[in-house]
């Protein structure tokens, strides 16, 4: 039976320019995510343990990969890609539409969603302007705004570990 693989441990410098400590950090919240899921069978994986909440840890990865292509792939690298989810299917697709038999498949492309949003971003500048929405941001301010995304996130992913099976300080 598959379940979550474990992350790479990473450690980044605690010293350095921006251009060494943003990509770093972002890499630890990436494994903190990867590290929370592992272990768990995709049908824990697809779980919905809070009775008022849509939030599953298949539906954060799912979500994750989706931001990882539209910020750094999409908007940061202007690749000419498809969005991982058509956006016909709604904003909540990535999470309303888990499917436990597909959660390898879905690890995997998260885990690919970052070594691409890795590359896409190698290289450029961080003051490089990147369209979102309604206004410009530095390269820089993403990187800021997808930390934040994952630590908001990752502490969803806590709550939802421990009540899936009670495994805490992942």
């Amino acid at each position: 039976m598959w379940t979550s693989p474990a992350p790479s441990p990473v450690d980044g410098p605690l010293f350095g320019a921006d251009t060494e400590l943003l990509p770093a950090y972002l890499d630890h919240q990436r494994a903190t995510l990867l590290n929370i899921c592992a272990g768990l069978t995709g049908e824990q994986l697809a779980l919905r343990p809070i009775p008022s909440s849509n939030l599953s840890l298949l539906g954060l990865v799912r979500h994750m990969a989706k931001v990882e292509r539209t910020w750094f792939r999409i908007r940061a690298a202007q690749e000419e890609i498809e969005p991982v989810y058509d956006l016909a299917l709604g904003k909540d697709h990535d999470f309303d539409d888990v499917d436990a038999a597909l959660a390898a498949a879905d690890v995997q492309r998260l885990r690919q969603e970052c070594v691409a949003a890795r590359a896409a971003a190698a290289g450029l500048s961080l003051d490089r302007p990147v369209q979102a929405r309604d206004a410009a941001m530095s390269l820089r301010m993403v990187y800021l705004h997808m930390i934040g995304e994952y630590a908001r996130h990752n502490g969803h992913a806590d709550l939802l570990r421990e009540a899936i099976d009670g495994v805490t300080n992942r």
